[in-house]
């Protein structure tokens, strides 16, 4: 039998592959870059919340065996990505 935690994450990432897939199909029926980039721009404000979502699963399910400090540390990371990525 799968953890909780386990079955969270792995829903998550196959809902956000699904939408993945849908997106790309409905890029593809519009036939118009103007339209196919605001479609494709959903997706961005989508990707970091199953990122954020499904990390928080993962450390939930590990709390007992990971220290607070720690957990911290990855948020912070995770912060780091984000801004990363959005800062370009």
């Amino acid at each position: 039998m799968f953890e909780k935690a386990i079955l969270g994450m792995a829903f998550l990432r196959i809902f956000s592959g699904s939408l993945e897939i849908l997106v790309a199909l409905i890029i593809l029926k519009l036939n118009n870059v103007e339209k196919a980039l605001v479609v494709n721009s959903s997706l961005a404000l989508i990707g970091p919340l199953i990122l954020i979502t499904t990390t928080s699963i993962g450390l939930i399910g590990m709390a007992d065996k990971i220290s607070f400090t720690k957990i911290i540390w990855v948020f912070i990371g995770i912060a780091f990505i984000l801004y990363g990525v959005k800062s370009g």
